[in-house]
């Protein structure tokens, strides 16, 4: 049985432990003390780290986790992160034998230049996205592209409808309010909203979500939905004529909220 575990960190963070019952990986180690926790609290041996992007709330705890741990970081090939002993980059393999799993590479830049994912088919499809799409979002767009980051979530909508989204920020209460100003009459969204916070309510976390649920909610992919059209010609008070202005005016907007 593999299990895929949120640590919060800081104020909004979740590192992602995916574990068996002898070993584990952890993605994004922001900080090191919870995960170190965790891992002795389940007798888990950590067997590798893996790094999305280079930002401290994702690299943080690197340095701490390997004086205590021998393993291999995997993390971006395109960005300076010291601690990275295994560059990566598109359709790079990453075979975590330990717990038996299998991560293909994805090239997502938008959020940082070299920004990457992880997914995964076997025992599910799953990806850990980083700071790139987020439940009801995207990520901001800091060192690459608009383009980029367009493109980066189109390669994601392109997985399986099935495959789980395993972001790392717990954005989505905000998230679904600028989501709402943008497609105001997308009853989806506004039943996903009162499910979200429910959980919230609990802290529980709302995520991960799936693709199936992001191509009926999130505005930044459904950049060719009328409504989405119309909301943000009405913003920027200009005709739009493509997706990829349609997705610059949504992140331009996201960004004023």
């Amino acid at each position: 049985m593999l299990n895929v575990h949120p640590i919060p960190a800081f104020r909004d963070n979740y590192i992602w432990v995916i574990h068996n019952q002898a070993h584990a990986a952890v993605i994004d180690p922001g900080i090191a003390s919870p995960v170190i926790e965790y891992l002795r609290s389940k007798k888990l041996q950590l067997s590798a780290i893996l790094i999305t992007h280079h930002h401290d709330d994702h690299t943080g705890g690197n340095s701490e986790l390997l004086q205590s741990y021998d393993v291999p970081v995997y993390g971006p090939r395109n960005e300076s992160i010291a601690t990275v002993s295994h560059p990566l980059r598109e359709r790079d393999q990453v075979n975590l034998e330990a717990i038996s799993l299998n991560l293909m590479v994805l090239d997502t830049p938008g959020h940082t230049r070299g920004h990457i994912a992880y997914y995964g088919s076997n025992p599910f499809n799953m990806v850990f996205c980083g700071d790139t799409l987020f439940a009801c979002g995207c990520g901001r767009v800091f060192e690459g592209t608009v383009q980029q980051m367009y493109q980066s979530l189109q390669k994601l909508s392109q997985l399986p409808d099935d495959t789980l989204i395993f972001c790392t920020h717990e954005y989505t209460l905000g998230n679904i309010q600028f989501a709402k100003a943008a497609d105001p009459e997308n009853a989806r969204l506004i039943k996903f909203e009162i499910a979200a916070q429910e959980l919230r309510n609990r802290n529980i976390p709302t995520i991960p979500t799936t693709l199936t649920l992001e191509k009926k909610i999130n505005p930044f992919i459904r950049c060719e939905q009328l409504g989405i059209i119309n909301s943000t010609q009405n913003y920027s008070g200009k005709s739009l004529s493509s997706p990829i202005e349609i997705f610059t005016v949504l992140r331009e907007w996201k960004n004023n909220f």
